[in-house]
């Protein structure tokens, strides 16, 4: 089946008040201009890209939001991780500033996680802040990045350690975009969505081992029930935590490992999806030591990841002292506290929380899952 025969357009309602927004959800959205109608008529808009989306996509989202604003306006940035930084960021600023764009100019993120974040962080910063909407093409910025708000750039000492919590005016989901994201992309996406069964619900976790092939096949009612429940999964999270104080911090499920692997080997060499992905099976690991969930539960989750496409055994980052390397990068990410790691552990199948471990424990699982 084709992705345009994708079910109905699902709409999902992420509660923060004045700063609520639908996720829209479904086929042919990018490039219909009823997708936008609620968005705020400006002067301008302003379309941000990379060099590998903008040319498969823009020229229809420009075309749909045409009859909403005086000119349309398009800045392509350099693709990939290691160009979230803060020259890459300069780009659109300078593009709002030659065309004289006011504090009404709405931004549209058109791209994966990089766009989507940089673009969020550049709306909060220019003018003090101005619209933006996403419009994610990948299925990692669909069900996790463009959601909730998170926008950040990278600094060489820790991943998206320069950013704010900006909330879009409305996110975009369009199934049809899928069709061109390259395969280890999709397995990419796939992490995030795995990552929601052990944190919030293993019925659903159940239902990505029993509908795996189908994702992987981009069969369209299996993406859009993939799509949907992560999206209902994140909503619910930010819209009792928008600012990770507490239970938000539960998303981070494999990010402390994976963001170390990502930092510690440069960034783009693996992809956010990959390092997650083996950062969920290295914190399962460390779950287990911690006695918290069994042997099953940490094999169930490694053969989910496998069948996925995605690495589960983690690179060697120092040949002196490879687990005092992956401790080091840790320290630094925006979970410690006071220097002290803290790790996103399941707690039996379904729920997670946030602890600290002894550096002796952490050492054991580095060393296991790099052999």
């Amino acid at each position: 089946m084709q992705a345009n025969s994708s079910p109905d357009t699902a709409h999902i309602h992420i509660d923060l008040g004045e700063r609520s927004y639908p996720i829209v959800i479904g086929s042919g959205l990018l490039g219909s201009s009823l997708t936008y109608q609620d968005i705020p008529k400006a002067a301008a808009a302003l379309v941000v890209s990379n060099t590998t989306v903008a040319p498969l996509y823009a020229a229809q989202l420009t075309e749909a939001l045409r009859h909403r604003y005086g000119k349309v306006l398009l800045v392509t940035l350099p693709d990939g991780e290691v160009h979230k930084d803060w020259p890459t960021l300069q780009l659109i600023f300078d593009a709002l500033l030659e065309n004289g764009c006011d504090r009404k100019t709405v931004l549209f993120a058109l791209g994966g996680g990089v766009v989507g974040d940089m673009t969020g962080f550049a709306a909060a910063s220019y003018m003090r802040g101005v619209p933006f909407v996403q419009v994610p093409t990948t299925l990692l910025a669909q069900v996790d990045s463009s959601v909730g708000g998170k926008t950040a750039i990278n600094h060489p000492l820790g991943k998206n350690m320069i950013g704010a919590f900006y909330q879009p005016l409305q996110v975009v989901c369009d199934l049809d975009a899928l069709a061109t994201l390259p395969s280890r992309e999709l397995s990419a996406g796939l992490a995030e969505i795995i990552k929601y069964g052990p944190i919030a619900d293993m019925e659903f976790f159940d239902w990505i081992e029993a509908n795996l092939e189908d994702l992987l096949a981009r069969e369209p009612a299996a993406m859009a029930h993939a799509i949907r429940r992560s999206c209902e999964i994140k909503a619910w999270v930010v819209s009792q935590d928008e600012r990770e104080s507490g239970l938000r911090a539960i998303l981070n499920f494999g990010h402390t490992f994976g963001h170390a692997i990502e930092s510690g080997l440069g960034y783009g060499e693996w992809l956010h999806g990959e390092g997650v992905g083996c950062g969920m099976v290295m914190a399962a690991h460390l779950s287990e030591r911690l006695g918290l969930v069994d042997k099953l539960f940490v094999e169930r989750l490694t053969r989910l990841a496998l069948r996925a496409g995605l690495p589960v055994r983690a690179p060697v980052l120092s040949a002196s002292d490879n687990a005092g390397r992956y401790l080091e990068l840790m320290r630094i990410d925006k979970k410690s506290e006071a220097g002290e790691i803290r790790f996103v552990v399941i707690d039996g199948p379904g729920k997670a929380v946030v602890r600290s471990a002894p550096d002796a424990l952490v050492r054991g699982v580095i060393d296991l899952c790099c052999a």
